[in-house]
């Protein structure tokens, strides 16, 4: 059944999924305000690295519904009300919240499977020094590319050993303690290093949700900035080839994570597609 000869027998401007999706999402965007003093809820609902001590399965869901800022949550509930609305009208409440799950599950399996290949040559090199350390690798690795403080804690850290009791043993020549506390520094390090890469948001699978659209109703006229008209297929073809070239790019102040919204595209093609083999009567 193609997409112009199909008609739903209703439509809901905001369907039952994309309204409790939008309010479960504006809930936990509010109370992550609303602790912030008490509580870092980012940190324990947003989802970590697997290998990270602060990583909990339940996050893989949890992550979903967090948001790093107003315009974060705005951009991410607009496209699901503007193309969720339609995909949960055609495809019914059960079949949009699988896909929808499914997408943004998809996202972190695909962010981290490239975040696990761009960070491990780093964790070769902390793992290598906590085997066999020295003074003079341990500074070769402080003043290497590979040091990088790119959290609070690991700033604090670094702060807490290095110029205090690091630089105090070095000066006083006891080179024994200063390896020591290099090799501890070292656990500190890996562990917030493996701390500090935090995914929140709906984006994966929103771009999932943008990905089906597309595909479902390839020539839909939506308007760019409301003004520049463009079909459907073209617009997710643009938009994924934009996200791609990003994240090859992997601008150091470029904190999007752009395969998460690959992965979501690539999770719900691949869904569609299977749904399509199992029940071709359906679409």
């Amino acid at each position: 059944m193609s997409y112009q000869q199909y008609r739903p027998n209703s439509f809901n401007v905001l369907p039952l999924v994309v309204k409790n999706l939008l309010i479960i999402n504006g809930l936990f965007f509010l109370a992550t305000f609303a602790l912030q003093n008490q509580f870092d809820l980012t940190d324990k609902l947003g989802l970590h690295y697997p290998l990270s001590d602060k990583f909990q399965p339940y996050q893989i869901i949890t992550y979903m519904f967090m948001h790093g800022g107003l315009m974060h949550i705005i951009f991410n509930m607009f496209a699901l009300w503007m193309f969720g609305n339609t995909l949960e009208n055609y495809w019914g409440p059960k079949r949009f919240l699988i896909y929808y799950i499914i997408t943004g599950i998809g996202a972190a399996v695909c962010h981290y499977a490239v975040v696990h290949f761009q960070i491990q040559p780093t964790l070769s090199i902390i793992d290598s020094y906590i085997a066999n350390p020295s003074l003079e690798s341990f500074k070769a690795f402080l003043d290497s590319g590979n040091f990088q403080l790119t959290s609070a804690d690991m700033v604090n850290n670094f702060n807490e050993n290095i110029p205090t009791y690091y630089n105090k043993a070095i000066e006083s020549q006891n080179y024994t303690e200063a390896l020591r506390i290099s090799v501890d520094y070292m656990h500190t390090f890996k562990a917030d290093f493996l701390n500090g890469p935090v995914v929140v948001g709906a984006s994966g699978s929103v771009f999932g949700i943008l990905l089906a659209f597309g595909m479902l109703f390839p020539n839909t006229m939506l308007y760019i900035y409301f003004a520049i008209p463009i079909k459907a297929k073209w617009f997710v073809v643009i938009y994924g080839a934009m996200e791609l070239f990003s994240g090859i790019a992997n601008r150091p102040t470029d904190n999007v994570a752009h395969f998460a919204h690959l992965g979501g595209m690539l999770f719900g093609f691949f869904l569609i597609k299977y749904w399509q083999k199992k029940n071709n009567h359906f679409y």
